[in-house]
């Protein structure tokens, strides 16, 4: 039986929890929990989370039709349901929450899409597949909640094919970011440190990966974070009738916060990186 990290184990539990699940799934509707590409100022979440989704398929193009695709903690599966409705991608969300996941499963069964897309319980410092088995890997918003970024880079690295793709988003701190400015953040998520564009890049290049492309988004972190923090503020009666509690109310309203100030003060980073696999 595999063994999660101290981090996995935190994210896991978190993500399990009836706070986490009933927060997540109404202000989403159950489909995602990824930041989203705004056009706007008062555009809704859900709308601007599919947006990220569907630029980071518009980016892989014809290279996903019909590819086999891992998205490591894949969320609810909204992202691997998208790339099979539209590209017709044989996809595995590997994600840790057993609780996501199988709402994640019951939403694949109602809409046809439990033959090209399988939910799977597990966490991507030790993705249960052979060595080469994929076209494609695929994160959003994820990779943060390790505690061993390398060891998922590794384990990346193992499972795609020679001439695959590695596409991504993770909320990061900026390569230029000053000690100790982001304790803040990296106490609510109960992390150590955060990634940057520079790690991934360095550290990819160094298990054979070569950079295509980092289109950059940073602009709509606190734009994401604050959206989600005004809903909140303005749909509070209503989550607190719905089994949240004022505790995690509170502390998320605070964490969001966090976000926000880190991102305006220009200490985050977070974007679209896709690397190929040499």
């Amino acid at each position: 039986m595999t063994q999660y990290s101290d981090a996995v184990k935190t994210a896991q539990a978190y993500y399990n929890s009836d706070d986490a699940e009933n927060f997540y799934s109404r202000l989403w509707g159950g489909e995602d929990i990824h930041i989203g590409l705004y056009q706007s100022e008062s555009e809704p979440v859900i709308e601007a989370s599919n947006r990220t989704v569907a630029r980071m398929c518009e980016k892989l193009g014809d290279d996903l039709k019909g590819a086999r695709v891992l998205d490591i903690g894949g969320g609810y599966g909204g992202s691997a349901r998208f790339m099979a409705e539209h590209y017709g991608a044989e996809v595995v969300s590997l994600n840790l929450s057993e609780v996501q996941n199988e709402r994640g499963r019951r939403q694949n069964a109602d809409r046809g899409l439990d033959k090209l897309v399988t939910i799977v319980d597990g966490d991507f410092e030790n993705v249960p597949y052979d060595a080469g088995t994929f076209d494609i890997v695929w994160s959003q918003d994820a990779m943060l909640h390790s505690g061993d970024r390398i060891r998922v880079l590794e384990e990346v690295a193992r499972v795609l094919k020679p001439g695959g793709i590695f596409i991504f988003t993770d909320p990061m701190q900026h390569d230029d970011c000053p000690p100790d400015v982001l304790q803040p953040v990296l106490d609510r998520i109960q992390l150590e440190t955060m990634g940057s564009p520079g790690f991934y890049q360095r550290e990819l290049e160094k298990r054979g990966f070569r950079l295509r492309e980092f289109e950059d988004h940073t602009h709509q972190v606190p734009r994401h974070y604050g959206g989600i923090r005004e809903t909140l503020e303005s749909r509070e009666e209503e989550l607190r009738d719905s089994a949240i509690s004022n505790d995690y109310i509170t502390n998320m309203k605070n964490g969001l916060q966090h976000w926000v100030d880190a991102g305006n003060a220009g200490h985050l980073s977070w974007g679209i990186m896709i690397f190929d696999k040499q």
